[in-house]
């Protein structure tokens, strides 16, 4: 079983937190031992020519070894026991090899060395050369412990070496001492309590959000539509996939609404022709069937029906396709203008029986509006626009039809004397089974297809459709088709 996100980033965060302090500590570690041995060093030296510079001129031979103790550090910094207890030495020259062994610092934890070890040490030999020097090894006598030694030359009037002022002090077992040693695990305890708690919170910060949309996630694929995520989360790219999740479920919601409004209307549109047909069957078997006189309008209202579901289900299965990409498509050129005469003639006896006549205008120039469409498809586009104006339009009005070209695009628009849509209405009308006027029955009304099917075989021709209305001055229809060079005679 996985472990949750802000387990997993708090784990992660704590295991770069503890790789980051430890370099951290052990880099600190380093520069503050540095800093302490050269504080060390610095004060030792100083310590070791101050005593030098007391000395200077005088008979070594006249001086008390005790009136040379060391008191305390001269320099201020990071500060220990500087001299053992012996204090300073005072080393006479010149150092004869063999000769008796001389007096060391009890640092050293040993009272005395021959003169030929003295010499062998760094320095020792810089301080006969008139520079003070320092070095730190580790003395087995000492317990194995690291001894930080200082040498100063003692000079002569003459500016000669004449002594040596030798010093020494025992380091911390540890590298640094124990006090120094205890604050620094105090402040790196607290630096880490301190970072633990922001790497709580933090995983916190960024896993609350994370989780909110994973349990919304889960809502929607159990079929709950209305989930939301917050989208203030004070990280943009969680805002962001909060906001795109937002707007996912809102097209699903909208999806399943239009899916099962489309469904509803899919069910009546079928429903009223069957209803009728099987009414009719019905009749005729009850003994319409021989009645001659009678039978004729039952099967003519049958045929109605019949041919009514056949258009619902041809306007359905070109929607299909629309939506499945697959429309049966030969892109070809083609004038516009000839196309809109010819499908105004088909209809003039429909738009005649109510009273309506077609007014065909073709912007004037040198050569036709030619498009790249469909001729089959973009008939069928006018043949429900014209529908639908003729359908509207009061009786003894004008339906104009303007075909025009500019560029390389071609226009087209279907203008009605009819009542106009209203604006909230007007968005809406390429929908499937969309009515703006909802007291319209389907026989009057049509089922609501007409403009959805335009749109979608505008589309597939990489073409444009809108409207424009107006309540009370008429609607007009406008599509546009990209342009083409020369056209082919229309049947």
């Amino acid at each position: 079983m996985s472990a949750p996100l802000h387990i997993r980033l708090f784990l992660s965060y704590l295991a770069i937190l503890l790789l980051g302090m430890g370099l951290a500590v052990l880099l600190a570690w380093r520069s503050v031992e540095a800093l302490y041995l050269e504080t060390q060093r610095e004060n030792m030296l100083a310590q070791a020519q101050l005593t030098a510079a007391a000395l200077q001129g005088q008979p070594l031979s006249n001086i008390p070894a005790e009136s040379y103790l060391q008191t305390a550090n001269v320099l201020p910094g990071i500060h220990t026991r500087v001299l053992g207890e012996q204090g300073a030495v005072i080393v006479g020259l010149p150092l004869i090899e063999g000769a008796a062994p001389l007096q060391v610092p009890a640092a050293e934890n040993s009272a005395s060395v021959s003169p030929e070890q003295l010499l062998a040490r760094p320095e020792i030999i810089q301080a006969l050369q008139g520079r003070p020097a320092t070095a730190i090894r580790r003395v087995a006598a000492a317990e194995n412990r690291r001894v930080l030694y200082a040498a100063a030359p003692i000079l002569a009037e003459d500016s000669t070496v004449m002594g040596l002022v030798y010093v020494a002090t025992p380091l911390p077992a540890a590298g640094l001492p124990t006090r120094l040693l205890l604050n620094l695990a105090v402040a790196a305890f607290a630096a880490f309590l301190l970072a633990l708690i922001a790497g709580t919170l933090f995983s916190r910060h960024i896993a609350r959000p994370v989780e909110d949309i994973a349990h919304a996630v889960a809502g929607v694929s159990a079929g709950k539509l209305n989930q939301r995520v917050p989208t203030e989360s004070g990280i943009r790219e969680l805002n962001g996939l909060g906001q795109a999740f937002n707007a996912m479920t809102e097209n699903l919601r909208q999806s399943d609404q239009a899916k099962n409004s489309f469904v509803a209307d899919v069910t009546h549109e079928l429903r009223t022709p069957l209803t009728v047909i099987k009414g009719t069957i019905e009749t005729l078997e009850d003994g319409a069937l021989d009645d001659t006189a009678g039978r004729g309008p039952l099967l003519a209202s049958m045929q109605r029906e019949t041919d009514r579901l056949i258009r619902l289900v041809n306007d359905l299965l070109v929607l299909t396709r629309a939506d499945a990409g697959t429309l049966n498509i030969h892109i070809q050129p083609l004038d516009l203008g000839e196309l809109a005469r010819a499908r105004c003639e088909v209809f003039a006896a429909l738009a005649a029986h109510r009273q309506v006549q077609f007014e065909v205008r073709v912007s004037e120039s040198t050569e036709p509006p030619c498009v790249l469409a469909d001729s089959d498809r973009l008939a069928q586009v006018l043949d429900n626009l014209l529908d639908n104006a003729i359908r509207y339009s009061p009786e003894g009005s004008t339906i104009t039809v303007e075909v025009s070209q500019s560029g390389k695009v071609c226009q087209c628009s279907v203008s009605d004397c009819g009542p106009g849509i209203p604006e909230n209405h007007l968005p809406f009308i390429f929908e499937r089974f969309y009515r703006a006027d909802a007291s319209r029955n389907r026989q009057t009304g049509g089922a609501g297809l007409g403009l959805a099917i335009a749109r979608a075989l505008i589309l597939a021709q990489d073409g444009r459709i809108s409207a424009e209305s107006t309540p009370g001055r008429g609607t007009t229809l406008r599509f546009s088709l990209p342009a083409s060079g020369n056209c082919l005679p229309t049947d």
